[in-house]
C-alpha cells in the first residue's frame, strides 16, 4: 500500500508541475505578443502638391506690380533677377504657375516682325530667336508703360536708349518663376502647367512675315526711323 500512495503521489505532484509550467509557458506567449503588437510601426505617406495642373494666368496688375517694384533703385540685373525670384516666391505655387503663364502670354504677344526690327536695331545686330526671347524678356521687364508703348509703337524704345549701352537683354527674367516654384515646393514648375488648354506659349508661335531686311536699311528706317537715325551706323 505504501508503494502505491507513494505512486500516486508522485503522479499527482508530476501533473501540477505540468499544469504549472503549461500555464507559464502560456503567460509568457502571451506577454510576447504584446510586445510585438505594440512595437509596430504607422506608415507614414507623404504627399505631393496639393493641386493639379493649370493654365490660369496671374493677374494682370498684381503681375506688373512686382515688376514695378522690382525696377526701384535703378539696380543692376543680377539684383533685379533676385528681388523678382523672392518677390513671386511669395505667391502660392498656382500663383507663381500664373505669372509663368502671364510672362508666356505677353512673350507670345511681342513675338512681330516690327519689334524685332528694334531688336536688331537696339542689341546691333539680334538675329537669332533666343536673343529675341531675352530682348523680349528685357521689354517685360521695364514695367507695364513700356512694354504697351512698344507694342503700339517699337520706336518708343528709344527713350530706354543709355550711353554706351549696346545689349538689351534680360536672360535671367525667363528663369525667375521658375527658380520660385522650385524653391517654394521643390518641384519643376512645368509639370504643373497645363499646356494642353494654354497654348499661347514658344511652341506656339506664328511664323513671322518679316516686313524688314537687313541688306535693305531703308525697310528698317521705315518702321522705327528715331531708332534707325540714332543707331545705324553702316
Amino acid at each position: 500500500m505504501k508503494k502505491i500512495s507513494i505512486v500516486l503521489s508522485f503522479l499527482f505532484l508530476s501533473l501540477t508541475m505540468l499544469s504549472q509550467n503549461s500555464r507559464e509557458k502560456l503567460n509568457s506567449t502571451t506577454i510576447t505578443t504584446k510586445v510585438i503588437t505594440t512595437t509596430v510601426l504607422p506608415v507614414v505617406a507623404f504627399d505631393s502638391i496639393p493641386f493639379s495642373k493649370s493654365n490660369e494666368m496671374l493677374n494682370e496688375d498684381l503681375y506688373w506690380s512686382i515688376i514695378e517694384n522690382s525696377l526701384k533703385g535703378n539696380l543692376p540685373q543680377e539684383d533685379r533677377e533676385i528681388i523678382l525670384t523672392n518677390e513671386i516666391e511669395k505667391l502660392t505655387p498656382k500663383e507663381i504657375i500664373g505669372f509663368r503663364l502671364r510672362t508666356d502670354k505677353l512673350l507670345y504677344d511681342t513675338y512681330k516682325s516690327d519689334l524685332w526690327c528694334a531688336a536688331f536695331l537696339m542689341n546691333q545686330g539680334t538675329t537669332d530667336a533666343s536673343s529675341f526671347d531675352y530682348f523680349r524678356c528685357w521689354l517685360l521687364s521695364r514695367g507695364k508703360e513700356v512694354f504697351y508703348k512698344a507694342i503700339a509703337n517699337p520706336d518708343s524704345l528709344v527713350s530706354q536708349l543709355k550711353e554706351g549701352k549696346t545689349n538689351y537683354e534680360f536672360e535671367g527674367f525667363w528663369f525667375v518663376s521658375m527658380n520660385a516654384f522650385l524653391n517654394k515646393t521643390n518641384q519643376e514648375i512645368y509639370e504643373y502647367i497645363d499646356y494642353g488648354t494654354f497654348i499661347t506659349n514658344d511652341e506656339n508661335y506664328p511664323l513671322i512675315d518679316f516686313t524688314w531686311n537687313v541688306d535693305e536699311p531703308k525697310t528698317m528706317e521705315k518702321i522705327c526711323p528715331v531708332l534707325f537715325k540714332k543707331l545705324w551706323k553702316k
